[in-house]
């Protein structure tokens, strides 16, 4: 129990150090004024790939080309198709919720309206973020004789809503958290969990650039239709369910 969050609170190390040396750095790398976005993405990109290195290098997470062997490429393409169906009964549970602090809605808004932006929330955060939740900190947990599956799948999932250090994002996380943590105990690789991470922020960037005003709720895509909102919730889980359902058929460990 205790690596886990050891391995945790090396990820946040590594978030603030990197922070703060590019805080230091920054100035005396450019003197423009207009680079606080571009100071932004290259410090988020970088911080991702230091912990990726960082884990890979000390075999805190294990990375096996065993899984990748058996073609899984139905497990990978359910893996999106529920993170597809996942996105509008997720937004729609989060409007019904109350209103939560979005501390750090100025920075997304500034990385998801850049192109570059998609390089560290569609890429790099879903390979850094798999590699450090479910590739370290919950296959420690799921070692813990003390522990159900279900219980390291929970206690990771807690830990992944924690990570984002932002309330608004922290129900939607602790439920794809779930979601990742049992596709990774399933299959033992953070490949689905990839899949799944990569087509939700991938979805998030374009939606955010199709509607890039924070005020903008699933009723004002409908039109102000209520009716309209419930059949898309009610249509999307109609792919979600059976996503999951064939993901459990399909899903082996090796």
């Amino acid at each position: 129990m205790k690596k886990a969050f050891t391995y945790l609170l090396i990820f946040f190390g590594i978030q603030l150090i990197g922070g703060g040396v590019m805080e230091f750095l920054w100035p005396l790398i450019t003197h423009n004024e207009d680079t606080t976005t571009v100071q932004l993405i290259v410090t988020t990109s970088l911080c991702s790939v230091i912990a990726i290195v960082v884990f890979l290098w000390a075999r805190y997470a294990e990375v096996s080309p065993a899984w990748l062997r058996t073609r899984p490429w139905t497990v990978l393409a359910w893996s999106v198709v529920a993170a597809l169906g996942a996105i509008i009964p997720s937004t729609w549970l989060q409007e019904q919720m109350p209103e939560l602090p979005n501390w750090v809605e100025d920075e997304f808004d500034a990385i998801l309206s850049s192109p570059w932006g998609y390089l560290c929330i569609g890429l790099l955060a879903p390979l850094s973020e798999e590699i450090v939740m479910r590739g370290a900190v919950l296959r420690e947990l799921l070692r813990q004789p003390k522990l159900t599956p279900w219980a390291a799948i929970a206690i990771s999932a807690v830990l992944f809503a924690v990570i984002h250090l932002n309330p608004a994002q922290m129900p939607h996380a602790f439920l794809i958290g779930l979601l990742l943590g049992w596709m990774y105990w399933r299959t033992g690789s953070i490949l689905p969990g990839m899949a799944y991470h990569w087509a939700n922020n991938s979805v998030a960037y374009i939606i955010y650039n199709l509607y890039p005003d924070p005020d903008y709720k699933l009723i004002d895509v409908f039109k102000g239709s209520q009716q309209h909102v419930l059949m898309a919730v009610a249509f999307s889980l109609l792919i979600l369910v059976p996503a999951i359902y064939q993901l459990h058929v399909w899903m082996k460990r090796v």
